[in-house]
């Protein structure tokens, strides 16, 4: 089935007042009506004006259609979204074709949906309002204690003349101790306005953790590179080091190598069950700026014969 722009049928921009729609059609109905047109297609033509001013004349309809989206284009392959409303109630008058006829496929697909029974020549119009879906980034302290962010939110007006316009409010969202990244905090009523009585659709946040200079997130496990030196990786030895919980005494064993992990269990992301703190160890070498520091170098090569390289000569 494919989409119609209903705009386009009657010539009208998307931001049009109510007056401009009335306007438009008055003049293109006179011009495409079958008594007096000789176009061979004028008969469809006015069947599609009068559908489309059936949807575009009337304030909720209109806002439902829009609550589509703009990303449709004429021609293209169309099916409601999976979350949109089909129960619409029709009564009383205010749908009429002008005597073009039935309404479209598109139409009897977007607005009828499946409940039947009702009249074609109805007003009342409920449709819940569209869910919407954003991101959010947090600190990774926000995920061990829990916190309450502050968001703006562009969120669509229907104006009396029938324009929609986007309007910017302020949310207050408490993120929940213990929430990951990839996981959605979800706020009721938060989406896209519902028409007449229903109700309005949700917000879903994904959330995700701001880059941090010290920690990495995994999963539910926190990571931290530890630099040490050489006597400390070698001898072993006791390092605060700093995790969203607190300073933590680290004990590091003699013979730690290069990017060996240390972990601190149930010391990660909160939850059931609880992740890990892992320490990665990060060996760093003092800087040889001067001759006594040079010297002492020196003495190591001489004293301490080692070959890191010793694997690759049996190949």
């Amino acid at each position: 089935m494919r989409y119609k722009d209903y705009y386009k049928i009657m010539g009208v921009p998307r931001d049009a007042t109510q007056e401009d729609i009335k306007k438009a059609y008055r003049r293109l109905a006179r011009q495409y009506h079958p008594d007096v047109s000789d176009q061979p297609d004028a008969e469809q033509l006015f069947k599609d004006l009068g559908e489309a001013y059936a949807v575009l004349k009337d304030p909720e309809k209109r806002a439902a259609y829009d609550n589509l989206g703009a990303n449709w284009k004429a021609g293209q392959e169309f099916s409601p979204p999976p979350d949109w409303g089909t129960d619409f109630e029709f009564s009383g008058s205010g749908f009429d074709t002008g005597g073009a006829g039935a309404f479209s496929d598109f139409f009897e697909q977007l607005f009828r949906g499946s409940t039947g029974g009702f009249d074609a020549s109805g007003t009342r119009f409920d449709l819940q309002g569209q869910d919407h879906h954003a991101k959010i980034l947090i600190d990774i302290e926000d995920a061990y204690r829990g916190a309450t962010q502050s968001i703006s939110l562009r969120t669509p007006e229907i104006l009396p003349d029938g324009r929609i316009v986007n309007r910017e409010r302020q949310l207050n969202v408490k993120i929940p101790r213990g929430i990951r990244k990839g996981q959605r905090i979800r706020l009721t009523g938060q989406g896209s306005p519902g028409t007449s009585n229903a109700a309005a659709g949700d917000l879903y946040l994904d959330v995700d953790f701001r880059p941090h200079a010290l920690y990495r997130v995994e999963g539910k496990d926190v990571y931290l590179d530890l630099p040490l030196t050489p006597w400390e990786a070698a001898l072993g030895a006791t390092v605060s080091i700093p995790t969203p919980d607190g300073a933590v005494d680290l004990k590091i064993p003699p013979g730690t190598t290069n990017g060996k992990k240390l972990r601190l269990k149930d010391r990660g992301i909160p939850g059931n069950p609880r992740g890990h703190f892992i320490v990665v160890a990060a060996l760093t070498l003092p800087p040889a700026n001067n001759d006594k520091d040079k010297a002492f170098y020196r003495r190591m090569r001489d004293e301490m014969p080692y070959n890191p390289r010793k694997y690759l000569e049996a190949k």
